[in-house]
């Protein structure tokens, strides 16, 4: 259950993304913070942190009259593996970014539920308990290696 605007803006946002046939949704910043009684910078900051490459979505907008917002969701293509995507994996990865993969992981049915729980455990700060920034340093490399493990067992 959501507990906060954003929250609610966020689940809000991804239904109708789920509902739309082209995984697509276009939408007037001025009218979704009437919707939710807000500001219009609330809309933005819900839109920059939660609906970025990293979540897998690419945002496109036009400012003044007849604006918009569009989001659309990017999947990974069936034939693109696990491996290749460690192909381009960052040197560093900061706790927010490694929850967003992990998550887009699991939407994407890369990893199970149960992977995705395990992983993101194990990548909190609070486990990764060294300064920054070879505590993003060392959260790269293991979810890189979590990853590489998972894809060179995805067929059993």
């Amino acid at each position: 259950m959501p507990n906060n605007i954003s929250d609610i803006i966020e689940q809000y946002l991804k239904r109708i993304l789920e509902e739309s046939d082209l995984g697509v949704v276009e939408i007037q910043r001025s009218e979704l913070a009437e919707l939710f009684n807000c500001v219009p910078s609330q809309i933005n900051y819900v839109i920059s942190t939660r609906f970025t490459t990293d979540h897998g979505y690419v945002v496109e907008s036009k400012r003044g009259g007849g604006g918009y917002i569009r989001i659309r969701e990017i999947k990974l293509d069936p034939e693109h593996t696990l491996l290749q995507l460690l192909r381009n994996w960052p040197k560093e990865l900061s706790q927010s970014a490694s929850e967003a993969l992990v998550d887009r992981l699991l939407r994407e049915s890369w990893l199970t539920r149960r992977e995705a729980v395990i992983i993101q455990n194990m990548l909190r700060r609070e486990v990764v308990n060294v300064e920054l920034p070879l505590r993003d340093l060392l959260r790269s490399r293991l979810l890189y290696t979590a990853i590489q493990v998972i894809a060179t067992y995805e067929d059993e």
